[in-house]
């Protein structure tokens, strides 16, 4: 089965200082700052997207990440109409490897699930939908 992208949900930037950017983008841009998950994590969200803000230098246990996580490398986020079963049944046809799930995951509109690849480079993929 193939599907289409909707729109990005979010993304996150790897950073030297969450403090630092999280400031930045609420003064400079004027995003709405939150904390979310039992990590306690800080995201900035704007009309019906969000950036999260990790710190590079994070625990590998902690979360799951592209592979390179210097700063600036970035993790996406896209939205699909499909259910995640079948995404991962079209990454399955398609020889691609899931990283992880189909798993439940905050977004920027709420709870969606999601499926985790890696892109050629190795960028954090995550694909998802807020219908399961």
């Amino acid at each position: 089965m193939r599907f289409a992208v909707d729109r990005l949900d979010h993304l996150v930037i790897n950073c030297r200082d969450v403090e630092t950017m999280a400031s930045w983008y609420q003064r400079v841009l004027g995003m709405e700052r939150e904390t979310f998950g039992k990590a306690q994590r800080t995201a900035l969200k704007f009309g019906g997207q969000k950036i999260n803000l990790r710190p590079f230098d994070f625990p590998a246990e902690d979360w799951i990440a592209a592979r390179d996580c210097s700063p600036g490398t970035q993790d996406l986020c896209f939205i699909v109409t499909v259910t995640s079963d079948q995404v991962e049944q079209h990454f399955r046809d398609c020889g691609v490897e899931i990283a992880e799930g189909p798993v439940e995951k905050t977004g920027a509109l709420g709870q969606m699930t999601s499926v985790y690849t890696r892109d050629p480079e190795g960028n954090l993929i995550e694909v998802s939908s807020y219908s399961g």
